[in-house]
């Protein structure tokens, strides 16, 4: 494997891969879509918390994080009472459209106040220098990959809605599926490629050369983002 895919592979598997089980995120919301197919509401209902509860108990024999799981528990089982609520199988697929649609002002706004929420997820998950990312050629590149996050969740949160408002619960399923972790991974992965190539264009310092506190020219960010 190539160097720089072998270093996409491995942030990637870092960063999805590394915390969250990708059967937490697809296996209730697939599973309620075809079990509403076949047998209707309820089953569907049944189907997925019995499927978040079971993942949940898996991880507490095998010793492992319990957080993700309890939180998608807890997601699936606040999905299920909308879906009640309303009557309707797609009212399950509405606290999942919310999310989106926070993470999508969530992005925009922290661009516009100069700190983007990319920035600061590189921050938590490296604990590089916070003043790094907001030096004035280093931040343009966080702001850029925030703002295309922004307008990916936005997107996807169209599409979503119309399939809601026409009451197309298998689509809007299919979509979840799709333009979920699937998708997430390629915008994962254009982020990343993207965000390196633009720090060397904007010519700023390196984690290391602002550490040490060395003066231009730099050699800029090589390695992760």
């Amino acid at each position: 494997m190539r160097p720089r895919l072998k270093e996409l592979w491995n942030e990637l598997r870092q960063v999805v891969f590394g915390q969250r089980s990708l059967v937490d995120a697809l296996g209730p919301p697939l599973l309620f879509v075809l079990v509403n197919l076949a047998f209707g509401i309820w089953p569907a209902i049944g189907s997925a918390i019995g499927l978040a509860l079971l993942t949940s108990i898996l991880r507490l024999t095998r010793r492992k994080p319990l957080r993700f799981a309890l939180a998608g528990l807890a997601g699936v089982s606040i999905a299920a009472l909308l879906a009640i609520g309303l009557s309707r199988g797609e009212g399950f697929f509405l606290p999942g459209m919310a999310s989106g649609a926070a993470l999508s002002a969530a992005c925009l706004l922290s661009v516009v106040s100069r700190r983007p929420l990319v920035a600061w997820t590189s921050f938590l998950a490296r604990r590089w220098p916070l003043n790094w990312y907001w030096h004035p050629r280093v931040r343009p590149a966080y702001s850029e990959v925030t703002l295309a996050w922004s307008v990916f969740f936005a997107g996807r949160l169209v599409i979503q809605f119309v399939l809601f408002q026409r009451g197309e619960t298998l689509a809007l399923g299919a979509l979840n599926l799709i333009l979920g972790w699937p998708a997430i991974v390629l915008v994962l992965a254009a982020s990343y490629v993207y965000g390196i190539w633009r720090l060397r264009r904007l010519g700023g310092p390196s984690v290391k050369e602002f550490n040490e506190g060395l003066p231009p020219p730099w050699t800029s960010q090589r390695r992760g983002f």
